[in-house]
């Protein structure tokens, strides 16, 4: 912006930079002027000039879209000093009214959808989209990838689940090593524990552990954890229980690896004379139930209505039908008082956990009465894993479910158990969990679909001594953000869920735990190729 004054002092022209437009011109009549003239008019260029700077500044950004001065400022400053809204304005509340039209209306059959963003573009441009068209292959677009994305979750599942019930090739390895070595060296099938010290696996004085599991790498963590963690690794007594397939390759691992002090025994659930079908009829018609066998092997997807499933809850289903809810194994420990008759006290323990302190002070712990000692799930700072009550494991729609139970009563947490087996013995829980185990088999597993706890929940109700959070740390195998510093803290942590340590689909911020106590330098797991 320029000022020129003209040399007789007559007129006085206020121009833009490129001196191509004259803004304000003010002519002077030729008398003298007076100081009072003089004055107003400073004054009044006081009060113009901020606004033709303005009106220059709007000049010079304007000039890129080659439109005049005024044009450009009436357009930019009109409308809103009128209080109407500008074109770009207008164009997106139109574009809001037609998507809501476009919301409601049925996408016609046969609609060619582009594949992606790029091609929708080009799409507009060659076919001449007006805007409703346009909507409406956009909304067609994001449908169709939503249910695209909605369906690889569920095969994502499906796989995942097939993961989880599946038996790495490492750890097959393992176990087939294993059983050729016990029919091959005398060494791998000594006795375990050796004579002089089978008066012990009877002995008060010692902590037992009772641990039931057919797979050997991880019973192998669990009592080297325990050994390793405890301050007095020579009171402990292992009792670990396997099926008939798996003994010979269990025994040959702790015939070979031994945890001394420590004392170890392996037994099959062949080898305990009360396990014969007249004590456990019920567990017999579970496992050649034909309709039950159907359900935890048969065809996942069928009947399974996934429009209105929501990957979660399809999540948890597909847990529930985990082939190991049928196993005798997984059922043991409401037997303990039977197959331990001379024991007055044990822990129990699951195969996915890493024990990461001393539990010498479980046995210390006053049950005040109560049979099972156990970490209660239903508070905690994870409110993803530490939310469940009875209403999480039932259903409260069945009449016999919401006549004798509360859904807001606090769920507690198998894997690692404190049991007063002389307790027990005097009441009927062993009675009780049969009698539900079969109205759910009447039911046709209506009452409840998840494996072995629901039925303790009943069977224990009013027998639960709840022990200190800190005892027992759950949700490694299902949750990826679990806190590791409390998970440091914690004297014994469960993977529990399909994300176990060691599958391939386990979190691998959290194998580190698990993987401190697998002894790679053993022939058998190197020579396996275990989690390399």
């Amino acid at each position: 912006m320029q000022l020129h004054i003209s040399p007789s002092m007559r007129s006085i022209t206020i121009s833009s930079s490129n001196e191509f437009i004259d803004l304000m011109k003010i002519k002077v009549a030729a008398r003298h002027i007076s100081y009072r003239t003089l004055f107003h008019t400073i004054l009044i260029l006081a009060f113009l000039l901020p606004f033709v700077f303005i009106l220059t500044a709007v000049v010079t950004l304007e000039g890129v879209n080659k439109c005049s001065s005024f044009d450009c400022f009436g357009r930019r400053l009109g409308p809103r000093l009128l209080g109407r809204i500008d074109d770009s304005e207008r164009l997106v509340r139109d574009f809001y009214k037609i998507l809501n039209e476009v919301s409601t209306q049925e996408i016609p059959d046969g609609l060619k959808l582009p594949d992606s963003f790029s091609q929708l573009v080009s799409d507009m441009k060659n076919n001449h989209y007006d805007a409703k068209t346009f909507a409406l292959v956009l909304r067609a677009m994001v449908e169709k990838f939503e249910r695209d994305l909605r369906e690889s979750k569920f095969v994502e599942l499906m796989n995942k689940h097939f993961a989880a019930s599946s038996i790495p090739k490492g750890i097959h390895c393992l176990s087939l090593r294993l059983t050729d070595e016990y029919s091959s060296n005398a060494h791998a099938r000594r006795q375990l524990p050796s004579p002089e010290l089978l008066p012990v696996l009877s002995d008060n004085a010692y902590h037992h552990f009772v641990l039931a599991t057919d797979n050997i790498l991880a019973a192998s963590v669990v009592v080297s954890s325990a050994v390793q963690s405890s301050s007095k690794p020579e009171k402990i007594v292992f009792h670990v229980i396997t099926d008939k397939k798996t003994y010979a390759g269990m025994h040959s691992w702790f015939a070979l690896n031994s945890v001394a002090p420590a004392i170890v025994e392996v037994k099959s659930v062949h080898q305990f004379d009360w396990l014969t079908r007249e004590n456990v009829p019920v567990l017999e018609a579970v496992e050649s139930h034909n309709s039950i066998r159907n359900y935890y092997h048969g065809n996942h997807i069928a009947g399974a209505n996934l429009s209105e499933t929501t990957p979660r809850t399809f999540a948890s289903k597909l847990q529930s039908r985990s082939p190991k809810y049928i196993s005798l194994l997984n059922h043991l420990r409401i037997y303990l008082p039977e197959l331990f008759p001379n024991l007055d006290k044990v822990v129990f323990l699951d195969d996915d956990i890493v024990i990461q302190r001393d539990l010498s002070s479980l046995w210390d712990i006053d049950l005040n009465g109560k049979v099972n000692g156990a970490v209660e799930t239903c508070r905690g700072e994870d409110v993803w894993v530490m939310s469940k009550r009875l209403r999480n494991y039932f259903n409260f729609s069945h009449p016999l479910i919401a006549k004798h139970l509360d859904p807001e009563e606090c769920a507690w947490a198998y894997g690692m158990n404190i049991f007063d087996l002389r307790t027990w013995r005097k009441t009927n829980i062993r009675e009780t969990y049969h009698s539900w185990l079969k109205e759910n088999l009447k039911s046709n597993l209506t009452m409840w679909k998840l494996g072995t706890l629901p039925p303790a929940l009943i069977a224990f109700k009013g027998h639960v001594q709840p022990i200190d959070s800190s005892w027992h740390m759950l949700g490694l195998g299902y949750q990826s953000n679990t806190n590791l510093e409390n998970a440091k803290k914690a004297a014994v942590i469960h993977y529990n869920g399909q994300s176990k340590p060691w599958l391939e689909i386990g979190f691998e911020h959290l194998r580190p735990f698990w993987t401190k106590y697998v002894n790679y330098s053993n022939d058998f797991i190197k020579n396996c190729h275990i989690l390399e």
